[in-house]
């Protein structure tokens, strides 16, 4: 049984989706000195610089903190994996108090990966607004009640099926993989 590779999004898709993503964002907070973009270790810090950087190309004003956070320790899982978690640095120079911060993940799947980054964005203060972005949002296998204000692509699939984001920041291509699950 072998699983199917489809692509999700092409290098070209895929830089046209962060161009759509950084204009709704551009939309929605347009001149906003009260608006910070928060990544989530690793690939979603990844993204959130990709993000900060378009927009600052698009529009010479554009001035938003932009942080990394790591969530490793807030994870409810990180205790029951057989190898140690592997953690990133925080790089948060800011407070996030009264302040809309913009979220940053490249999958939203179960939801716990926001959950422990809500829990750990606590110790920055006590925001005005948490918005969500994401590349993929799988829409099927959520365990809480979390959802994407603004997303990439949506994807409706089986837990045996899975997503692969590769980044050109990590020395490959910009592209989405969805991995189906085997048939019988």
């Amino acid at each position: 049984m072998r699983k199917k590779i489809k692509t999700l999004l092409s290098e070209r898709q895929f830089n046209l989706v962060i161009d759509r993503l950084c204009h709704q964002i551009m939309e929605r907070h347009g001149q906003s000195s009260n608006t910070c973009l928060i990544g989530i270790q690793q690939k979603g810090a990844l993204l959130a610089g990709r993000i900060h950087k378009r927009i600052s190309e698009l529009k010479n004003d554009f001035h938003m903190p932009f942080g990394k956070l790591d969530i490793t320790f807030s994870r409810d899982d990180f205790r029951l994996t057989k190898k140690l978690p592997s953690a990133h640095r925080t790089d948060i120079d800011f407070l996030i108090d009264h302040k809309n911060v913009l979220l940053v993940d490249d999958v939203l799947y179960t939801g716990r990966t926001i959950q422990a980054a809500l829990l750990e964005l606590q110790n920055f203060g006590r925001p005005d607004s948490i918005e969500l972005i994401v590349l993929v949002d799988r829409r099927f296998n959520r365990q809480l009640p979390i959802q994407a204000d603004y997303f990439g692509v949506c994807v409706d699939a089986v837990d045996e099926s899975y997503v692969k984001v590769d980044l050109a920041e990590e020395g490959g291509m910009d592209k989405v993989l969805f991995y189906e699950a085997p048939t019988t």
